[in-house]
């Protein structure tokens, strides 16, 4: 077995990885082979620009990398990264869908993350266009949510991170409450999503309507106190 030599010193660049993977991914997989793919998926986006990121097959397969990572010897290589890539689209770590570019048919494999599902949903309207780029044949116009313009223009720019928060939030709470908690934060001066997105645990926990008319009945008590002193 050949020895580690370390990782460099100084900056180094680092592929993000959401802690879903490690709590409720990984404990799943078995395969060593399937393993290593998804790794390696992740760690090939993370070199990609754009906003909609895909790998190709056939990116995988003539990754050097990647098939001395899944087979000892290059003739094998083919057939071990088939069957981790069948394995990892079954278990829907991956999202496969097949396009007709200037090279012909491809198949192209995205992460099964909102941004990747939307994609794969509008490649499947017809919503998509060759690109004109051998390494990226299709482009994909995806329309943003209203959430991501809500929030630039009165929180602060997105990162790629945030961007998925954003959406898991869409997804799981109506649009008025979250414009409402974005307006709230930006009224109480804190400007940042960790705020935000506490004022919607908290609504979606004890009830909006229920927080608000206690709040309601606090204020008429006040304003019933303050009209006696009036008198």
């Amino acid at each position: 077995m050949k020895g580690f030599t370390g990782f460099r010193a100084g900056q180094m660049r680092v592929t993000p990885m959401p802690n879903s993977f490690f709590s409720e991914l990984l404990p799943d997989i078995e395969h060593l082979g399937e393993l290593k793919l998804t790794l390696h998926v992740f760690w090939m986006l993370s070199l990609k620009e754009g906003d909609v990121r895909y790998v190709r097959r056939v990116e995988l397969l003539e990754d050097e990398i990647l098939a001395r990572s899944l087979a000892r010897y290059r003739h094998q290589a083919a057939e071990a990264i088939t069957e981790a890539l069948e394995r990892a689209t079954a278990r829907q770590t991956l999202l496969q869908v097949e396009v007709e570019s200037a090279n012909g048919k491809e198949d192209l494999f995205f992460l099964n993350t909102p941004k990747g599902r939307a994609a794969v949903e509008g490649i499947l309207k017809g919503e998509w266009r060759p690109s004109g780029e051998s390494d990226a044949p299709v482009s994909v116009v995806l329309e943003r949510p209203n959430i991501f313009t809500l929030y630039e223009q009165n929180i602060g720019p997105l990162t790629p991170l945030l961007a998925e928060e954003l959406q898991d939030a869409a997804d799981t709470y109506p649009a008025s409450w979250i414009a409402e908690a974005i307006r709230k934060a930006v009224e109480n001066g804190a400007r940042n999503w960790r705020y935000v997105r506490a004022i919607l645990e908290r609504w979606q926990s004890e009830g909006k309507e229920n927080l608000e008319q206690s709040r309601g009945n606090t204020e008429k008590s006040r304003n019933k106190y303050l009209d006696y002193w009036k008198d």
